[in-house]
């Protein structure tokens, strides 16, 4: 008879996915900081800009994917 060994989950840091998105090519999607507050001096073109997503980059992606196991 064969024992079963019960895999350990990892647990994903809900920090790390509060703040990123991976996509289906394996892109880290980022929100841009600077939206919160002291908006009156921003331009509005500025401010549409920073409700976009930033794409992170390569030398940070590696270790945002090990932060969120099963995304």
């Amino acid at each position: 008879m064969k024992k079963y060994v019960k895999k350990i989950k990892i647990k994903t840091k809900k920090g790390a996915a509060k703040r990123y998105r991976i996509t289906k090519n394996g892109k880290v999607l980022v929100n841009k900081m600077g939206k919160n507050h002291i908006l009156t001096k921003k331009n509005a073109k500025r401010k549409r800009r920073l409700t976009q997503h930033g794409i992170l980059k390569k030398c940070e992606v590696k270790r945002v994917i090990r932060m969120m196991p099963y995304a």
